[in-house]
């Protein structure tokens, strides 16, 4: 593990293009990748690289959501960060495209793990995963730098209960993990521990640290979903937004997950008496801006 008197602050890392793109263009593609963008409704494919054992990370997103996100919002050489990191996908979807990146995170195993997946790097790009909290990454920045903050943070408290599997057909839902609280950790630091109304001013305060380091119209996308907690639907997405908007930032796009292609062999819900969508089927990516 990188230890955090090893670091220096600000770091030492790339935030400016090194593409030829013109001066007002947002990001390199060309006007047919730019087209194909603008549908709503995004789907993703797991590939080989991608972790998707629960012993190594309870909640995962494929490279290819960052991937998409990172090409979007950035230009080739500029700066991008992930408050919490995790597996580190957001580091490899960056390493692959030429973008700087740092991410950060609670538990020192996932920052281990996230830094062992972009240790070869053949494009003269960094990435980095460090451990500490996100409340603290302002320190680690000049302000105006980073380009595109990505990240999929807890869902409040969601994993913080016994996994029952309801999303599985019957009988599927004992598998290794049933009855299992696969919690991200017990720090009480960690969002994954709080009731939404603490998770909300919790993300709120990072996120307010966050807006001085991204340039004037720097982005930032969240992917988050609603959940059920003890019978009732928990609407975090519009926790997410309103805390967000509070501090300063300015939603430009509501953009949806379709994630029914990773999604097979489901329960039924609710029949006959009670409908209930299957929330397993998509999530949200929230897409903010920083204004000028």
């Amino acid at each position: 593990m990188m230890l955090l008197q090893e670091i220096s602050k600000p770091l030492k890392i790339g935030h400016t293009r090194t593409c030829d793109c013109r001066p007002k263009h947002i990001n390199c593609l060309t006007a047919k990748e730019w087209m194909q963008s603008q549908i709503a409704i995004w789907e993703f494919y797991y590939e080989k690289r991608d972790i998707r054992d629960k012993n190594v990370h309870p909640a995962v997103f494929p490279i290819s959501l960052p991937t998409k996100c990172i090409k979007l919002f950035t230009h080739q050489g500029e700066l991008v960060i992930d408050p919490f990191v995790g597996s580190g996908t957001t580091l490899v979807a960056a390493q692959d495209l030429g973008r700087n990146a740092v991410g950060f995170d609670l538990k020192a195993e996932y920052v281990d793990h996230a830094n062992s997946r972009v240790l070869s790097n053949e494009n003269g790009s960094s990435q980095l995963a460090i451990h500490d909290e996100a409340k603290n990454i302002h320190d680690y920045f000049d302000d105006e730098t980073v380009s595109l903050c990505v990240t999929s943070p807890p869902y409040a408290n969601l994993l913080n209960r016994k996994r029952k599997n309801k999303s599985k057909r019957g009988d599927l839902r004992e598998d290794e993990h049933f009855l299992k609280v696969q919690q991200y950790s017990k720090d009480p630091r960690d969002l994954g521990t709080m009731e939404v109304n603490e998770y909300a001013d919790t993300l709120g305060d990072i996120f307010k640290g966050i807006l001085p380091i991204l340039k004037p119209r720097g982005h930032c996308v969240i992917n988050i979903t609603d959940y059920w907690w003890e019978g009732k639907r928990v609407p975090i997405h519009i926790d997410v937004v309103e805390a967000l908007q509070k501090v300063g930032y300015e939603l430009r796009n509501t953009i949806i997950w379709d994630r029914r292609n990773i999604v097979n062999k489901v329960g039924i819900f609710g029949w006959p008496s009670n409908y209930i969508t299957l929330t397993t089927t998509f999530e949200y990516l929230l897409h903010f801006w920083k204004p000028d």
